[in-house]
């Protein structure tokens, strides 16, 4: 797409909300309940701590808590909302739900029409894509909010070997606030990038629950629902010759579709939380130095809301200034990748 063309659709991020449960969990937490040795829990899977949903933190309602702060935060009326877009988890309050219309009627948002999306912990940058196509070819969408919450650690049995790369899953909930010709004080939402290869889509998943394997009570006496990895040796080798190499692809497309050729020149990279080896890797390999980007080891893995606790971060921090720019990365299991860059300034690439 053309700077020009940027110019003429620009859709801007205006408002950020951000919740995270009080309840944490420490590395000696999950050393004791994974068997995972404390040193290696913080050392190598890169976790001091994380949030853990207490009693009253249902997925939606996390959604709902972030979207007001964002509200407040915008001072945008929630009847000037246009569209709800759901990006939670599915893992929520009640099963085969709508919650974005839950969402909407919570916050007053009664004009909007809504409706959920889900990509995995690639929801929120699926999310945004869509969301800023959308409001680019249909002048009824000029504010759009994107909202939810995430808690699937619910769904972990830290004792499991194979899913022992999810120990770091936490909880917590995320809202954006689009607005198309908001003004150029509002950084702007550029390209986005996604990957998804579906010969990965069995590999992970909650086997119990589903039509193939309905619940019983043999089934919940033993712990299920969880996640299961079908071949955890199998899925493990042929993700490591793609997950890297996709991730830095999806960077990359992201930010050279947005004018930056090299993402060494990107003022910020917010990837989602991983092994403490992995982010290293993905810095070296696209040039950008550590101190552009923020390790998450306090946080864990929020799921898709990783992206918003980015933009949270960097704005408590200011450490955005005119003519800077951004890229915020994610993965799924299924397996999906995403990026999605914004530039801040009155130029829509000023940094190009």
């Amino acid at each position: 797409m053309t700077l020009q063309a940027h110019a003429e659709q620009a859709v801007s991020l205006i408002a950020v909300g951000l919740y995270i449960p009080d309840a944490r969990m420490t590395s000696a937490e999950i050393a004791e309940a994974s068997g995972v040795p404390q040193p290696v829990v913080e050392s190598k899977l890169g976790l001091r701590s994380k949030p853990v949903p207490g009693p009253e933190d249902g997925t939606c309602e996390m959604g709902i808590r972030a979207a007001r702060q964002a509200l407040a935060r915008s001072g945008v009326d929630p009847m000037d909302i246009d569209a709800v877009i759901y990006i939670g988890e599915e893992h929520k309050e009640h099963p085969v739900w709508t919650a974005a219309l839950k969402l909407q009627e919570e916050i007053g948002a009664r004009r909007a029409i809504g409706w959920d999306i889900a990509l995995r912990c690639c929801t929120a940058i699926a999310g945004l894509k869509i969301a800023k196509t959308m409001m680019s070819g249909d002048p009824s969408l000029r504010t759009v909010l994107l909202a939810g919450g995430y808690r699937n650690g619910d769904l972990i049995d830290m004792a499991d070997p194979a899913t022992r790369f999810m120990l770091n899953l936490s909880a917590g909930g995320g809202a954006l606030i689009l607005r198309r010709d908001a003004g150029a004080e509002y950084p702007r939402l550029l390209d986005t990038a996604l990957l998804t290869d579906g010969s990965f889509s069995e590999d992970v998943v909650v086997g119990a629950g589903g039509t193939r394997q309905p619940l019983t009570p043999e089934l919940l006496a033993a712990g299920e629902p969880r996640f299961r990895v079908q071949d955890a040796e199998a899925m493990k080798e042929r993700l490591d010759r793609l997950s890297m190499k996709r991730f830095e692809e999806v960077i990359r497309r992201s930010a050279a579709d947005s004018g930056c050729d090299d993402p060494a020149g990107l003022a910020y990279l917010g990837l989602l939380h991983m092994k403490r080896s992995a982010h290293h890797h993905v810095l070296r390999a696209l040039g950008v130095a550590e101190e552009r980007a923020i390790y998450l080891e306090d946080y864990g893995h929020m799921g898709q809301f990783d992206p918003i606790l980015h933009l949270e971060l960097i704005a408590r921090d200011g450490r955005m200034k005119p003519g800077d720019a951004a890229t915020l990365a994610a993965a799924g299991i299924g397996y999906a990748w995403g990026a999605t860059t914004l530039s801040w300034g009155d130029e829509p690439c000023p940094w190009s």
